[in-house]
């Protein structure tokens, strides 16, 4: 089965344009669950303009299925994990000022660095994902960090995908296979939405988790935040 995580940063973008709590985005994290959800993500940034620092703990309490953080490990970052105690961090190279996550780890270049973090997070019982470009070699590297997954970043796969469906998730089936053959759990996500979820689904083996967030807060817009939760959860059927 392979679940789907609830990411809830443009649900505190909303709320951080008039400065108040409306929408309440611990609310709306039980209230994805409620729908169905099987798990929420949250990626504080340093700007904190969207999920802040003072949400991840709050929203911690009332999550009941799986917590993912993502973050670039910088110290802050790896203290407030350490304090909230996610089921799940997933590390992402953002540079602080990076609209959204568009690129993966150059792993070999950062392999040390990243198996200290890897081992910080581990020794705290918090599984641990690195996110990757579908490339098998890269992949390899991460498992030598001792991460526990990958999460491939899709936005290639959604660009390509309206025009070459077959070409454009090739890379992450082969991806996939490679992470499983090194022992390595696979997340996926960036653009993944209701056109693209059910065929990368049905074509990438080994698919623990998918995380989205932009496209499906856009949905509930249409289709009401219940309804837009089942759809997304039928793609992964």
């Amino acid at each position: 089965m392979t679940n789907l995580s609830v990411n809830i940063n443009k649900v505190a973008t909303l709320r951080n344009a008039r400065g108040e709590n409306n929408p309440c985005v611990e609310r709306v994290a039980a209230d994805c669950e409620r729908f169905g959800a099987q798990g929420i993500t949250v990626h504080p940034r340093p700007d904190e303009r969207h999920i802040r620092r003072d949400d991840v703990a709050r929203i911690r309490a009332v999550v009941r299925t799986e917590f993912n953080i993502e973050g670039y490990p910088s110290d802050d970052f790896i203290d407030l994990v350490l304090r909230t105690r996610p089921e799940q961090v997933t590390l992402v190279p953002d540079a602080p000022g990076q609209v959204t996550s568009n690129f993966g780890w150059d792993v070999a270049l950062n392999v040390e660095f990243l198996t200290s973090v890897v081992e910080r997070f581990k020794e705290a019982g918090i599984r641990t994902s690195v996110f990757v470009n579908p490339d098998p070699e890269v992949i390899r590297m991460a498992a030598r960090t001792g991460a526990d997954r990958v999460e491939l970043y899709t936005k290639p796969y959604a660009d390509m995908y309206p025009t070459d469906p077959e070409a454009a998730v090739a890379p992450y089936a082969e991806a996939s296979e490679v992470a499983h053959s090194c022992g390595l759990g696979v997340n996926a996500g960036h653009d993944l939405s209701l056109e693209n979820l059910r065929f990368f689904h049905s074509r990438v083996p080994y698919l623990n988790e998918v995380s989205i967030g932009h496209a499906l807060i856009c949905d509930a817009l249409y289709y009401g935040l219940e309804d837009t939760i089942r759809r997304y959860r039928e793609c992964l059927i």
